[in-house]
């Protein structure tokens, strides 16, 4: 059976502008944490070290619960099309200020706010745009964009001079060019589930104070996002904060060996494509009734083998200038490609908007970086000098390993993806059937909730419609497909995706 293939395959010019806004964006990334200088808040042994990344990651996190606490034409509002190019041209001038500004205290202020409310703003609008193409698809193009985004701030980091390092700065207008382009055909379209009706809401109508929060219900349905998943991804972000403490001084490179790390991730990259293109997104059905083992299996195994590795390596490595703490941030940054395809499973899942999820996830992610970089400061300050390194990575290794074997393994992830693919093949099914026998938008839009038997009720109240104008619809449907009833639309759905699912030669 395929995982994540659907019936309107992408043109290849959607997928270089995925591959390539995706790695603008996460060359960027790579770039605002860990090319610059560890900035200190306070100074001698009581400095606060890396609190920059900890300002920036602040303001990530409360943007993200800013999309979380949103209603879904709230959220729809921020990530519109021509407030990227705003938070485009704010993540700009923020990762100047270092340049422009005198250091201290205030510039590390300013250059969080102005960086990281935009950066978190601009990573959910990825996360709806990769939710709305094949799952496959998507995550593939994750792992090539990581890739090119590795190579391209290692060949940055390799070039004499200040010149290759501003042009990364400059990597956000490229990120807000290619969403706006996948954003163009589908802006004002929410996922399956939260979508409200023009016919009740026209697009033009200005938002109220109601519109402005979410409702119990779509709180009720976020919280559908497991608890386990939230907390393991938690602590990997915690053992990630650990070991940037003392990766290095403040004055200092934040990250003295990351050109190794670049070259690792890229390298990690590879090894992922590699997995995907001998096992594709097939998930296989064994004899016993339980899923074999899928790529995304391997890959998150591989990440968390690189994160162990480097632990272990700590007191090793160090004299052949390749620090333990470079190959655990190369692990992490490749978990991070897997969390995103984690949450762009969970997205399709729930039926939530996958900025939404997004949000949940990455907060969780970047808030446990947060702690771990206190708590790292903390050990510094206690240890005495020359042990803290060696406690700290003991920590952060004991957290990743926690992580893996009690709240997120293996076995869950594939269990997802099972998940998840049978709501890519109902998911194509709608499609298809939308496609072949030409389905108004609207028409599209019920008719998966016909197909999962939903009444007319119901149906009424999640377009924010009414009953009789549902009616009229379904008999639309009825007419188009050929189909005498819902139980005979319901068995067209059942062979459709019956066909979807047979294995391709």
């Amino acid at each position: 059976m395929r995982f994540g293939i659907r019936a309107d395959q992408p043109s290849a010019a959607e997928a270089f502008r995925v591959i390539a806004g995706f790695a603008c964006n996460q060359g960027f990334a790579f770039s605002l944490f860990y090319l610059g200088t560890n900035q200190a808040f306070g100074g001698g042994p009581f400095a606060f070290e890396r609190a920059d990344l900890f300002g920036t990651l602040l303001s990530m996190v409360a943007a993200f619960a800013l999309l979380r606490a949103a209603s879904p034409r709230a959220r729809d509002a921020l990530l519109a099309r021509p407030l990227l190019w705003c938070y485009a041209g704010l993540l700009v001038v923020g990762s100047l200020v270092p340049a422009l500004a005198e250091a201290g205290q205030p510039g590390i202020i300013v250059e969080s706010v102005l960086v990281g409310a935009p950066a978190g703003l601009m990573l959910a609008a990825w996360g709806r745009a990769l939710g709305r193409h094949p799952m496959g698809a998507s995550v593939r193009r994750v792992f090539t964009a990581s890739a090119f985004a590795a190579l391209a701030c290692l060949a940055a980091a390799a070039v004499p001079g200040a010149v290759a390092l501003f042009a990364l700065k400059l990597l956000p207008l490229g990120s807000a060019l290619a969403l706006r382009g996948l954003l163009a055909n589908d802006a004002s379209e929410h996922q399956i589930g939260s979508s409200v009706s023009s016919e009740a809401r026209p697009s033009g109508a200005p938002l109220s104070f109601g519109d402005l929060l979410a409702t119990k219900e779509q709180r009720e349905e976020a919280a559908r996002l497991s608890k386990k998943i939230v907390a393991g991804t938690a602590l990997f972000g915690l053992a990630a904060g650990f070991m940037g403490t003392f990766a290095s001084e403040p004055g200092m490179a934040s990250m003295p060996a990351f050109p190794a790390t670049l070259l690792l991730l890229a390298l990690f990259c590879a090894a992922a494509m590699q997995l995907f293109s001998s096992g594709g997104f097939e998930v296989a059905d064994r004899l016993d009734g339980r899923a074999a083992e899928g790529p995304l299996d391997s890959v998150y195994r591989l990440s968390v083998l690189v994160m162990m590795a480097g632990f272990l390596f700590v007191p090793v490595l160090g004299a052949f200038g390749v620090p333990g703490e470079s190959i655990v941030l190369a692990g992490y940054l490749g978990l991070s490609c897997v969390l995103v395809s984690l949450f762009l499973v969970m997205s399709r899942i729930t039926g939530q908007d996958a900025a939404a999820v997004f949000s949940l996830g990455f907060a969780a992610l970047y808030a446990g970086e947060m702690a771990g970089i206190a708590l790292g400061n903390g050990i510094e300050l206690l240890e005495p000098a020359g042990q803290a390194p060696y406690a700290v990575a003991a920590f952060a290794g004991l957290a990743v390993l926690f992580a893996y074997l009690f709240l997120f393994t293996e076995r869950d992830f594939r269990a997802l993806s099972v998940i998840a693919r049978e709501a890519d093949r109902f998911g194509d099914a709608c499609r298809l059937i939308a496609g072949e026998y030409g389905l108004s938008k609207r028409e599209a839009e019920i008719l998966p909730f016909a197909l999962k038997g939903r009444t007319g009720e119901r149906i009424a109240a999640e377009f924010f419609i009414s009953k009789s104008t549902v009616d009229t619809h379904l008999r639309r449907i009825y007419a188009k497909t050929g189909t005498h009833g819902r139980q005979e639309l319901i068995d067209l759905g059942e062979r459709t995706a019956g066909m979807r699912s047979r294995p391709r030669c």
